[in-house]
């Protein structure tokens, strides 16, 4: 027997509802919900891809080395 996820609700201003209300129409998106969901993950999704690589973590040390901040 396969679980269902639970959601959780989050409140936000009933202009700022309207106006995804508006956003989505005619789109594939069936709710508000749906949107800010979708919403939500790409954000989150983003923030993850934007950490430092292993090369880009060296670069600052070696810079921070030259300013005399690094031993």
């Amino acid at each position: 027997m396969a679980k269902k996820k639970k959601s959780k609700s989050v409140s936000i201003p009933p202009e700022l509802f309207k106006k995804i209300e508006d956003r989505i129409e005619g789109t594939g998106f069936d709710s508000v919900s749906e949107y800010v969901t979708y919403v939500l993950r790409e954000v989150v999704e983003e923030e993850e891809e934007e950490e430092f690589s292993e090369e880009d973590e060296e670069k600052v040390k070696e810079r921070l080395r030259a300013l005399g901040y690094l031993g």
